[in-house]
């Protein structure tokens, strides 16, 4: 049995509990046991957004700091801040892209440049992808696709329990049929960024 304990964060408005629910959708089409929850989350446009999903098996859908196997980091600055629930050897893929967060746009924080960003994502994993998620979804119709981007990258890279294919065939199988195009091209772009070298 696969097994996965991946860490989803983000903002409000950028699909991260869609992507949470369809990789719950497609584990459990795989037939792996799936165990997921929402740790905190604000509805409106640019509040945190944390996720859990833990496959085959796990009976919590806790993840401690540590013990993540992958990051998915939809906002570069939030990513930067999960990176402590990565366990070290873990895989980060992430939008290399700025969307900032609440704290930056009330002048509370700096944002950080995608380099110290890298530079401080590679000390705790060992492998780290990081794509222009939202030009690329704007390329497959709609920025709102970002989330479909990411999902790409992290099977291309091998950061999923399962393959592209099972993505697509989720993504056919659950989202309504007028938007099911455009995603299945986000997921393409995302996965050929990462494969082809692209990612940061």
């Amino acid at each position: 049995m696969q097994r996965a304990r991946i860490f989803l964060t983000g903002v409000g408005g950028q699909g991260t509990l869609t992507a949470t629910t369809l990789l719950a959708r497609t584990a459990l089409d795989a037939g792996l046991p799936v165990t997921s929850g929402e740790i905190h989350g604000m509805a409106q446009r640019g509040g945190v957004v944390e996720s859990t999903l833990l496959i085959g098996g796990y009976k919590s859908a806790v993840i401690a700091p540590g013990e993540a196997d992958t990051l998915l980091g939809f906002e570069l600055l939030e990513t930067l801040r999960a990176l402590p629930m990565l366990r070290r050897g873990g895989r980060v893929v992430g939008n290399a892209e700025a969307l900032q967060p609440v704290g930056v746009c009330l002048g509370r924080e700096c944002y950080p440049p995608l380099e110290a960003v890298l530079e401080t994502a590679r000390g705790y994993a060992a492998g780290v992808t990081m794509v222009p998620a939202i030009s690329l979804a704007e390329k497959a119709g709609t920025a709102k696709a970002a989330n479909m981007v990411l999902l790409g990258a992290a099977a291309a890279c091998g950061a999923l329990p399962f393959d592209l294919g099972a993505l697509t065939r989720s993504v056919e199988k659950y989202l309504k049929p007028k938007i099911v195009a455009l995603n299945l091209k986000a997921l393409e772009l995302g996965a050929t960024a990462a494969q082809a070298g692209q990612a940061a």
